[in-house]
């Protein structure tokens, strides 16, 4: 049988490393809290957050609580042409924290999604406007 790290070798690329003179990676079994255990049981402290995602920590019980009371109600539906009562009603309370002239929520999982919809939102406002040919955008490197 091969191993987890033979295994993971065979069929996956890891982002931003290198993949011919890399370590092997971390064959991480569990997290709670702020550590990640490895499946030869050492704790080790993810001072990334495992890439700033997990800001609450791993495993904490009242997000895993609401997380799995929300997948048993709906654990997503697409939100072109649909919309849902929790959706809504975090928007009313993340408007009411912001800014006055704020007045919209977009929902994304990831910058690159983020910054796709942007454009294209800019897109459609020029299109909305009358400008439809205003479709030019600056980049910095």
């Amino acid at each position: 049988m091969k191993s987890l790290l033979d295994r993971d070798r065979a069929c996956l690329w890891h982002p931003y490393t290198q993949a011919l003179t890399a370590t092997a990676p971390l064959p991480v079994a569990r997290a709670q809290g702020v550590y990640l255990y490895t499946e030869d049981g050492r704790r080790i402290l993810d001072g990334i957050s495992s890439w700033w995602v997990n800001v609450h920590g791993h495993s904490h019980p009242k997000l895993n609580e609401a997380l799995a009371a929300q997948a048993r109600e709906l654990e997503h539906v697409v939100f072109a042409g649909c919309t849902h009562r929790p959706a809504v009603e975090l928007a009313e309370r993340l408007l009411a924290l912001l800014p006055r002239g704020l007045t919209r929520i977009f929902y994304s999982d990831n910058g690159s999604t983020a910054v796709e919809v942007a454009l294209k939102l800019a897109c459609q406002y020029w299109q909305n406007r009358g400008q439809p040919n205003r479709r030019t955008f600056l980049t910095l490197h």
